[in-house]
């Protein structure tokens, strides 16, 4: 019996193993997609061969490999970027792997690469300066700013996902007593997070703006439909290089829709609300990813060191009492 090609396998990868019997939500299917869509521009790039015409036997360990060094140093590419880029061709090779029998070996030396170890830096997030100032940014004498400002208020407070976010509509959210909003999260997880009064009046206000239906995006595009995810990035970076003239510590991070995640994260645990709640709200799947904001806020450190201190003295950071002191210390 003759094996099936490379193409065929990919599309039944996609049709038949992710979608059919995994049933794998559509965030998936697309980073798969976008993972292949790359390898394949790459392979007929450097093998000169169009894509429909490639072999499994061209996608060995080695070419795999030389695809992954291209993804970190031609692409620009972090450690995790190129292990998630791994991740989903290492679940193909697993499925080819008992689908056609005759390329096993083949695929257990695809299999055998590793995940590349990386640094874990520090959470980062706003301060409450930085959150006011970049909340300002917006200017909301125009549609796009009064758009902007409500999605900048609503992810610092419900700590939702970008996908999460660009994929709401209307009937996910509701106002009166109990406000709150529903999405779907990893792992097609279903979530409600509850929305502070101040929240729900400007939600409320910027949907009276916008078409009416319930299917209709919360937070459309100029065109009427979803935004991107890319849009969303984009308009954040906007406001926060704004935000920096009103407040210059922002210049010193990259903010993206991610940082408002971590800050409402660490806004609720700075308040004092227990790991297990926070992990509901952001919708971990498990407590531990919780742990990591708990590195990120120096008081808590702070606080902790203040408990255990039997000298009598209160704890304090170190602070320059010149001001051109000060402005080194801050370098």
């Amino acid at each position: 019996m003759i094996p099936p090609d490379f193409a065929a396998l990919l599309q039944t990868f996609f049709t038949d193993r992710l979608i059919q019997q995994r049933r794998v939500s559509p965030h998936t299917v697309t980073a798969y997609r976008n993972t292949f869509r790359l390898l394949l521009q790459f392979a007929a790039a450097r093998l000169g061969r169009a894509p429909s015409s490639l072999a499994i036997s061209d996608l060995d360990a080695a070419f795999v490999a030389k695809f992954l060094d291209h993804l970190e140093r031609d692409r620009g590419n972090c450690a995790r970027s190129r292990n998630a880029r791994l991740a989903a061709v290492h679940a193909f090779f697993r499925y080819v792997s008992f689908t056609a029998p005759a390329h096993a070996l083949h695929c257990q030396q695809v299999l055998a690469i590793p995940s590349k170890r990386f640094e874990r830096g520090i959470v980062e997030f706003l301060d409450e300066k930085e959150e006011e100032a970049l909340l300002d940014a917006p200017d909301t004498s125009t549609w796009l700013g009064r758009r902007d400002h409500a999605l900048l208020l609503l992810d610092v407070q419900t700590g939702m996902r970008v996908s999460e976010t660009t994929a709401l509509r209307r009937q996910d959210v509701t106002f009166g007593p109990g406000a709150h909003v529903r999405c779907h999260g990893k792992g097609r997880k279903l979530r409600c997070t509850p929305l502070r009064r101040d929240v729900a009046r400007v939600l409320e206000a910027w949907l009276h703006q916008c078409e009416p239906g319930p299917e209709m995006p919360v937070f459309p595009s100029s065109r009427g439909g979803h935004m991107s995810e890319d849009a969303v990035e984009r308009r954040v970076k906007k406001h926060a290089i704004a935000a920096r003239s009103r407040c210059p510590s922002l210049a010193r991070k990259r903010v993206t829709p991610h940082t408002l995640r971590h800050t409402a994260a660490m806004r609720l645990l700075q308040a004092g609300v227990d790991r297990s709640v926070i992990a509901l709200w952001l919708g971990h799947e498990s407590i531990e990813t919780t742990q990591m904001y708990l590195h990120a806020d120096l008081r808590l450190k702070e606080n902790a060191l203040a408990r255990t201190n039997y000298s009598g003295r209160g704890v304090q950071r170190f602070r320059p009492k010149d001001k051109l002191l000060s402005f080194l210390e801050q370098l």
